[in-house]
């Protein structure tokens, strides 16, 4: 058993009310959040925000559902477990330095987080949509062709908007690399 290990159960072993705080917090944020959007579900349903049928959701749908429904999580699960965390973060810092210090516990690795490509795409493909004149048809109208032809679109609309700066500064990039002595 490393000295890490030891560090980190003796931290449990003092604090383990409030790591069992922070983990019924957590489940109860969890719980609440599903139950919080099973919620927004029938209440959107019902007040006709969106059709019952998912063959006659339209993009305008299904923007308006997902700005919703992230509003009613934020308002409901988001703000209270704000205010936990502001809680929380207070008790870590009153306790004492040797405690809270990050190299007692070892350095954590970092891993590699969503790149956004897909909510970018995502973006892309409703101004697509909106530009076409199809934003209040039902997405079950929209066929493969142009589903397909949208997507291509969208990565030559990529392909411009970020290739040509990037293209412009390898350029650079590379002229300044060949005229170094």
């Amino acid at each position: 058993m490393s000295a890490q290990d030891s560090d980190w159960r003796g931290f449990m072993r003092r604090h383990w009310s409030a790591v069992a705080m922070f983990v019924l917090a957590a489940a109860l944020a969890f719980i609440g959040a599903v139950y919080v959007f099973l919620w927004f579900v029938g209440n959107a349903q019902s007040s006709g925000i969106v059709p019952r049928v998912l063959g006659l959701w339209t993009m305008a749908n299904l923007v308006t559902f997902i700005l919703y429904a992230v509003f009613w999580e934020l308002l409901l699960i988001g703000v209270p477990l704000a205010i936990a965390a502001v809680a929380a973060w207070q008790w870590w810092k009153r306790l004492p330095e040797k405690e809270w210090r990050g190299d007692q516990f070892g350095r954590r690795k970092r891993t590699a987080g969503g790149s956004g490509v897909s909510l970018l795409c995502f973006i892309a493909f409703c101004i697509k949509v909106f530009i076409d004149g199809k934003w209040n048809l039902p997405i079950a109208t929209f066929t493969l062709d142009y589903v397909v032809g949208s997507m291509i679109t969208i990565l030559a609309w990529g392909l411009i908007i970020f290739g040509i700066p990037i293209a412009v500064g390898l350029i650079w990039w590379i002229s300044r690399e060949i005229k170094k002595p």
